[in-house]
């Protein structure tokens, strides 16, 4: 016997929404949910697997409720003179992002970015019963901060999220926007830099910015330059206190002891786990320059994808791509979508597919 959805006493405020819903489909290139499609290499594999079968010697115990040597780690390779009390990890950056708004967010708070961005934003802070509010951008995408100044005046939020650079979209977000938000903002800022090892070597980060702003956090993960999506790492840094908060809300033991064990050989690793992500920008600005040779309009990215406009009808051109073998992301932007830098031959295999369909004109 079956029941459905409706039948159940589900949240009056979850009733209506769908699940994230990036489609999954077993083509041969899947460039649609900007994964580094590179292999970890194997000696980093064979090195990870090392430490992996030592924790499982233990896996009868507990794993370090505290995961004292990993955050040893992330505040080693995130520099800036962090510390390891400074920081934070949990199950990808999503569950980063889910403690911060269970511990800042919640029923009668509400949380705010700038539209269009990650499409998670608001299934969290709804998920966490926090009431999501979307922001404007530019027609470019842009935010200028007096203008994002002004919008966070206007809506007063408890959580801000500020995707850097953004994703959709790909767009560099600048700092003095960062510090115009903060400024103006009550309640605590996140910047997900999710995308930031592939942002130009000389921009600066969020982390710059951490002294002396208690309420502001620099997200990132392990999923995008450190090809390691399927381990499921993300990690924050941000005051002390901020840690403390996110401690109240955290399930307890809720990083295992091999998903520490991999991560932490995983950033011993961190030259070689990088040695791809020149490689990714390469083909990112690839697939920039032929995308406008073929009439279509890329957007400026800081990221391992491209966005592109101009497509007359997307869901016609994603299916076309889809039937050559070739799966992107229609990303809900009318007359957009958007696409991976993968493997130079992967990359060759979009374009080529793209190509075949005609140009945009």
């Amino acid at each position: 016997m079956t029941s459905s959805l409706d039948a159940l006493p589900l949240r009056d405020d979850l009733r209506g929404l769908t699940p994230y819903g990036a489609p999954q489909a077993p083509l041969p290139i899947a460039l649609n949910v900007n994964e580094n499609t590179h292999p970890v290499p194997d000696a980093v594999a064979s090195d990870i697997l090392d430490d992996i079968a030592v924790a499982l010697r233990d896996v009868n115990r507990y794993p370090d409720r505290e995961f004292t040597t990993l955050r040893e780690g992330f505040a080693d390779y995130l520099g800036h003179g962090l510390t390891p009390d400074q920081i934070w990890a949990g199950n990808g950056s999503n569950e980063v992002l889910q403690h911060i708004l269970q511990a800042f967010g919640g029923p009668g708070r509400t949380a705010f970015s700038f539209a269009p961005t990650y499409s998670m934003y608001p299934l969290i802070s709804q998920g966490t019963g926090a009431r999501w509010i979307a922001g404007t951008r530019q027609p470019d995408y842009t935010i200028t901060p007096d203008e994002a100044a002004e919008q966070v005046r206007a809506v007063d939020p408890d959580v801000i999220l500020l995707c850097s650079p953004n994703n959709p979209t790909g767009t560099p977000l600048g700092l003095d926007v960062i510090e115009a938000v903060y400024e103006e903002a009550r309640g605590i800022v996140v910047v997900d830099e999710a995308y930031q090892e592939f942002a130009p070597r000389d921009a600066a980060s969020a982390l710059t910015l951490l002294e002396g702003r208690p309420r502001l956090a620099v997200s990132r993960t392990m999923s995008k330059a450190f090809a390691f999506a399927g381990a499921r790492v993300g990690y924050l840094a941000a005051d002390p206190a901020f840690i403390d908060a996110l401690r109240l809300v955290r399930l307890p033991y809720h990083l295992s002891a091999l998903t520490q064990a991999a991560a932490v050989a995983a950033l011993r690793n961190s030259d070689v786990m990088l040695g791809m992500v020149e490689e990714i920008i390469e083909q990112r600005d690839r697939i920039s320059v032929t995308l406008e040779a073929l009439g279509y309009t890329p957007h400026e990215s800081w990221s391992n994808f491209v966005l592109f406009g101009g497509v007359a009808d997307p869901r016609a051109t994603w299916q076309q791509l889809y039937d050559r073998g070739v799966l992107i992301r229609d990303v809900g932007i009318p007359g957009h979508l958007r696409v991976t830098a993968g493997t130079e031959a992967e990359t060759t295999a979009f374009l080529d597919a793209l190509a075949s369909i005609g140009s945009a004109s």
